[in-house]
C-alpha cells in the first residue's frame, strides 16, 4: 500500500526557514514523480515543486524559484522541501503527492493527476 506522511511544518517568522519532509512507504521515491502542493485558507490548491522519477530533475512554481529547494533521499525513501525567505503569503497546508506515471517537467507538471497524497502539514508564517 502506498502511503505518504509529511512533517516539518510549524510556525515561523517572516524571513525564516523550514524544511518539510515526506516519508514514503509502499513504493520507492525514485520510481515515482513526487510533487509538493499547498493550499492556503480560502484558496485553491497550487503546485509548489515537482521532482521527476529516474533523473531527479526538478520544476518549481515561479513563487518558489530561488527560495525553495526540493530534494530526494533515495537511500531513506525521503523527499524534502527546504523553504527559505518565508513570508506570510506562504502560509498554507503543504501536501506531498506521488504519481507512478512518468511526468514531463516541460509541460506544466502541476496539471498531471497525482494519485497518492499525504495528509498535509501546516506552515504558518507570521509577519
Amino acid at each position: 500500500e502506498v502511503q505518504i506522511v509529511e512533517s516539518g511544518g510549524g510556525l515561523v517568522q517572516a524571513g525564516g526557514s523550514l524544511r518539510l519532509s515526506c516519508v514514503a512507504s509502499g513504493f520507492t521515491v525514485d520510481d515515482y514523480a513526487i510533487g509538493w502542493f499547498r493550499q492556503a485558507p480560502g484558496k485553491g490548491r497550487e503546485g509548489v515543486s515537482v521532482i521527476s522519477s529516474r533523473d531527479g530533475s526538478t520544476f518549481y512554481a515561479d513563487f518558489a524559484k530561488g527560495r525553495f529547494t526540493m530534494s530526494r533521499d533515495n537511500t531513506n525513501n525521503l523527499i524534502y522541501l527546504q523553504m527559505t525567505g518565508l513570508n506570510p503569503e506562504d502560509t498554507a497546508v503543504y501536501y506531498c503527492a506521488a504519481e507512478e506515471r512518468r511526468i514531463d517537467l516541460t509541460r506544466n507538471p502541476f496539471k498531471y493527476e497525482f494519485h497518492h497524497w499525504g495528509q498535509g502539514t501546516q506552515v504558518t508564517v507570521s509577519s
